[in-house]
């Protein structure tokens, strides 16, 4: 049976695990080891995770590799294993060119990938749809009609969280329930200027960020490395707006000006600190608030994640995250009033 490398990753902590992985190509590069002799790089991307695999000169994999490029889609069937710091690695494995088929197939994720971006997103249009005030809710509708498609592809970030194909809508998705959530806490927040700022604070990783069509590898796009996600973000929104029918508006308070402009605001300073990228400190509630929202997903989904696919390195602690800087310990099991400890 074809598995995911973040199911593969997550079953190799308990032992080697055999099984076939269908990927793309993202980087095959030739090298040259300490004892002279060449091996291939070949770092392989499916809708989950990524994995490099080293191929040595004495393997047939090695022959093979020298037919293969970037971008081509194949099959990897082997017995995958964790190798200490180097991570997971395979052993006594082979590589087939997949059939067109299997490309559309793997394009297309796995039915709980599919399942689950498709679920997120569809919260997040009908979330939006709840806004009550009529420019905010006209530029989500827009925004969803134009840009809906590449969304629906972004990643989240290029490594540490949400760094797949769709962990974008992923990590806007749990961080509106987490807004929708804190404004019943915090009955001063703006609710519509929280909601609007938490499903745009990122969509300049429309570009910065986005795979293509048929393909995992988050490559560097142009708009990406000279500007940054929140520059675009903000041009984005401004680009956007200008296209709007505002005849509506003249008498509507606040001023659409202001609500532009607070909403700009969020995405500006939604990194939260100057040294962080944001061009601004967040400098209203709501900024505030989508600033630790965001950081509080991003920092869980990499806790959650290394404790499914980060080795022990004694029982209940985990390998250091690097992002995170910390050795992860496991959680406190939920109390269950029968004894038993619950999942």
């Amino acid at each position: 049976m074809t598995r995911s490398i973040s199911e593969i990753r997550t079953a190799t902590l308990a032992g080697s695990e055999s099984a076939e992985i269908h990927v793309q190509i993202e980087e095959l590069r030739k090298k040259e080891g300490s004892n002279g002799k060449p091996f291939w790089e070949l770092k392989m991307r499916d809708g989950s995770d990524a994995l490099t695999l080293r191929v040595w000169l004495d393997t047939p994999n090695f022959r093979i590799c020298d037919t293969l490029a970037n971008g081509e889609c194949i099959a990897v069937t082997g017995e995958f294993y964790q190798n200490g710091s180097y991570g997971m690695d395979s052993k006594r494995w082979e590589i087939r060119r997949l059939q067109p088929g299997e490309r559309e197939i793997l394009f297309a994720g796995s039915s709980a990938e599919r399942a689950a971006i498709g679920a997120d997103y569809k919260f997040l249009e009908e979330t939006a749809a709840q806004i009550s005030d009529p420019r905010l809710l006209a530029l989500a509708v827009r925004f969803f009609e134009v840009h809906g498609a590449r969304f629906q592809r972004a990643a989240a970030a290029r490594v540490n969280h949400h760094a797949r194909r769709g962990g974008l809508v992923n990590h806007t998705a749990q961080m509106m329930r987490s807004g929708l959530a804190l404004a019943h806490v915090y009955s001063q927040l703006n609710h519509d200027l929280l909601t609007a700022g938490i499903l745009f604070h990122d969509i300049g990783k429309l570009w910065e960020t986005c795979p293509p069509e048929e393909g995992f590898s988050i490559g560097h796009d142009v708009h990406g490395e000279l500007m940054g996600h929140i520059s675009i973000g903000v041009e984005v929104i401004n680009a956007i707006w200008r296209e709007l029918p505002k005849d509506d508006w003249q008498e509507l308070t606040p001023s659409s000006e202001s609500v532009r402009l607070h909403l700009i605001h969020l995405i500006l300073s939604h990194h939260g600190e100057l040294e962080y990228g944001s061009p601004i400190m967040p400098k209203t509630p709501e900024a505030i608030a989508l600033h630790f929202i965001d950081n509080l997903d991003a920092r869980l989904e990499m806790l959650f994640s290394g404790y499914a696919t980060v080795p022990e390195v004694a029982p209940g602690i985990h390998d250091r995250i690097r992002p995170l800087n910390i050795n992860p310990v496991a959680p406190l099991a939920a109390f269950n009033a029968a004894g038993n400890p619950t999942p």
